[in-house]
């Protein structure tokens, strides 16, 4: 089996079976990251490009070193120090990486939807690694990943999401995930923060921490992103603290083996305390290993596909 398509844009496009042969090839890969040998042959004589927009460390940071891994060569495009400073537009920018032989480049972008704009216009494959508050495929994929290593299975998991939910790709690709793959999603966010779009998705919406996480098997934190806040949507970080963060108390009321993510970086204190970050329950680390992981399946297999189209 292989991916139906070139490019890996969201969650949205892929079907349960795709995402499954995403999470199985992961696992391999996982082994090849537990060896005392990392460096593999699957992308010799490939060429992996980011190119990122937004300030980032674990998805940059992942993306090269899993390329690396595999034989790769690899790149790194900053929007501060290229031609954007001189004007160029990003269609112009991806068609001028794509005619030095690119097969992969990776994009990380301000504007929703900017992905999709320049996929159809280059011969490399494209992967999102996050574009504006639309999606965060490969975060959602690591998710996933981590999730059934813990539990085995997706359907039928109850999974809360709580904190930022209006700025959150990784929790719109997230909700669609879980729900493709069988879980039963809530959410819960101050009223501000809740997008209006949710309202017609398969999840529940809690007014309150309590609501959501009660009996959860999995409780996954967001950041609170001021960077994206125009106007104050609360009153106070401690008054959001107060209500939202998955403190200890708010963890005794999900399921005793109830494991705790946030796909980082966490505002200590405000979204959880380091106490709950740190705690035994806490996956948050093994998220960071399994996101090379998956980055490392996603590119084996969209290279593997572009090989069978030669």
């Amino acid at each position: 089996m292989q991916l139906k398509e070139k490019d890996l844009l969201g969650i949205q496009s892929l079907d349960p079976a795709e995402i499954n042969l995403i999470l199985d090839t992961a696992a391999t890969m996982k082994r090849v990251l537990a060896s005392s040998s990392k460096k593999t042959a699957h992308m010799q004589g490939k060429s992996i490009i980011t190119l990122f927009y937004e300030n980032s460390t674990r998805t940059r940071l992942s993306f090269e070193m899993a390329a690396k891994y595999m034989g790769a060569a690899t790149a790194n495009v900053a929007s501060s120090s290229s031609s954007v400073n001189k004007g160029e537009t990003l269609l112009d920018t991806a068609r001028t990486i794509d005619q030095m032989g690119t097969d992969i480049l990776i994009l990380r972008h301000p504007q929703s939807g900017a992905p999709h704009l320049i996929a159809p216009h280059i011969q490399a494959s494209v992967i999102n690694a996050g574009d504006g508050m639309n999606e965060h495929p490969t975060q959602a994929l690591l998710d996933l990943f981590t999730i059934r290593e813990k539990k085995q299975n997706l359907r039928g998991l109850k999974v809360a999401i709580v904190g930022d939910l209006l700025h959150s790709r990784v929790a719109r690709s997230n909700l669609w995930g879980l729900c493709k793959m069988g879980a039963t999603v809530r959410m819960a966010a101050p009223p501000t923060l809740i997008p209006s779009g949710l309202q017609g998705l398969q999840v529940q919406l809690c007014t309150s921490i309590q609501d959501a996480v009660r009996d959860a098997d999995v409780v996954m934190g967001l950041r609170i992103q001021l960077e994206r806040m125009q106007q104050a949507l609360f009153p106070s970080i401690n008054e959001y603290a107060h209500f939202f963060a998955l403190d200890e108390k708010a963890m005794a009321l999900a399921r005793p083996d109830a494991i705790i993510m946030h796909p980082g970086p966490c505002n200590h204190g405000v979204e959880m305390p380091t106490i709950v970050y740190d705690s035994d329950r806490s996956v948050i680390q093994e998220q960071v290993t399994n996101g090379v992981a998956v980055r490392m399946a996603l590119m084996f297999l969209l290279t593997s596909r572009r090989n069978a189209a030669l």
